[in-house]
């Protein structure tokens, strides 16, 4: 096993530019640690003072390929020798309609789809916004608690994640009711599955009969696995109750898989794990393997805005196209393939570390997009924020990037391209670390 560093950490480069960084940069990033990225290759990330990581984030799910891919590399340069920019909004170029019919074949349902294209995963969600209220004619919109949509304006009132990125800007988009996400390891409604009868899923419906009238629910905003909420799988039926229930009242439902898709979880949207078709479906993160990309597509017969009614200056840039075909190429040749195979071996090494470790509540997740959470100990099921953060922090030190979510949750979204070796490496530096923190506790 190679070294994961080679000076101490931070280095005198990083901590020149962290300092500089203070003085220029806003303080509503969340950045814990020093970490100053000179160069990657795949699922290893080189700082500016030469020190080796293993990435276990791609970006937050972005890079889905590993950092600089050759051939997605070569797109990039191929397209910007061509042109950078001719605004899709006012002008037709090739490579944007190519993606756009590729895209449409992907999402699931045989119907015919169309497409809108954003730079990130906000403006997808706020472009479903837009389109499911021009549609139906209708002002209100479900959310789920622990639900992740974005930080625009529309976005953040369908977010329930954290109360930070709400507070100091009400007031916000009106007509938004969040409910419980089917989280079993800790279920709102203190039920156990599958006894519940799927509670999650039937408070709606009370809902329903005493204070939102459902003929004025435009669309059910849903994670197929909850992101930042804490990488939550739901019960196997509830997603299919869910478009149960949104068909008997006429309510779109709009999958979210800005985090989930492109292959990620071994399928290329994880909503087809449980046999489910949405209505609309927002795309971004890993499309473009790392350049700005996002998409909102819809069933054709809910594209009924007219010109003009909603529009993009660099969304669907030809550049961000090229590399997001380049990337689908990639996945389709083996990569989606290679996030079932290693995600599933990487669950099977978290289970078993849950087995040896008492901090460890629950393992869960989709292919690549697993989630471990620790806890003060397994039978209170407390949250260990403290231990989850001082793990985070040692693992670094030891060459290891890993990000949390949820309130004691620890994520691995590693490239689509990790091999054997390099999940091995940073699984023992993830266990070395944990045993480390629990014993400092």
């Amino acid at each position: 096993m190679k070294p994961a560093t080679r000076s101490r950490i931070p280095g005198p480069k990083t901590k020149g530019y962290v300092a500089r960084d203070e003085e220029a940069m806003s303080p509503s990033y969340t950045r814990p640690f020093p970490f100053v990225m000179d160069h990657g290759q795949g699922s290893i990330a080189w700082d500016v003072d030469g020190n080796r990581y293993i990435d276990f984030n791609a970006g937050i799910a972005v890079t889905t390929t590993g950092h600089s891919h050759p051939e997605v590399v070569t797109a990039i340069q191929e397209q910007a020798a061509k042109f950078i920019h001719m605004s899709g909004t006012d002008f037709y170029y090739g490579v944007e309609i190519e993606l756009a019919e590729k895209l449409n074949s992907l999402v699931p349902g045989s119907q015919a789809k169309r497409l809108f294209f954003t730079n990130s995963g906000t403006e997808a969600v706020e472009a479903a916004i837009k389109l499911a209220r021009y549609y139906t004619g209708r002002p209100q919109m479900i959310a789920f608690l622990g639900s992740f949509h974005g930080r625009t304006m529309g976005s953040l009132a369908l977010t329930a994640s954290k109360a930070v990125q709400k507070k100091g800007f009400a007031p916000l988009m009106p007509g938004v009711t969040h409910v419980p996400y089917g989280y079993c390891y800790r279920c709102a409604y203190n039920l156990e599955y599958p006894a519940c009868d799927l509670a999650c899923v039937e408070f709606i419906e009370f809902l329903f009969q005493k204070s939102l009238p459902p003929e004025e629910v435009a669309a059910i905003f849903i994670e197929p696995i909850q992101g930042e909420g804490g990488y939550i799988v739901p019960p196997p039926e509830f997603h299919v109750r869910l478009r149960e229930l949104a068909d008997r009242y006429d309510i779109l439902l709009v999958d979210d898989e800005i985090q989930t898709g492109m292959g990620r979880t071994g399928k290329w949207f994880a909503i087809e794990y449980w046999g489910v078709v949405p209505d609309i479906v927002t795309i971004a993160k890993g499309i473009a393997s790392g350049m700005p990309l996002g998409a909102m597509v819809a069933r054709k017969e809910l594209m009924t805005w007219p010109p003009g009614a909603h529009g993009t200056t660099f969304g669907g840039n030809p550049v961000c196209c090229a590399a997001a075909l380049a990337t689908i190429k990639l996945i389709e040749e083996g990569l989606m393939e290679n996030a079932a195979k290693m995600g599933q071996y990487m669950l099977d090494r978290a289970r078993a570390m849950e087995a040896e470790h008492p901090t460890i509540g629950d393992v869960r997740g989709k292919g690549l997009l697993i989630g471990i959470e620790l806890v003060e100990d397994k039978e209170s099921k407390e949250p260990a924020r403290a231990l989850r953060d001082d793990l985070s922090q040692r693992a670094f030190k030891k060459g290891l990037l890993i990000l949390g979510c949820g309130a004691s949750t620890i994520r691995f979204m590693p490239a689509l391209t990790i091999d054997g070796q390099t999940a091995n490496e940073g699984l023992a530096i993830f266990e070395e670390a944990l045993t480390e923190a629990e014993k400092a506790r």
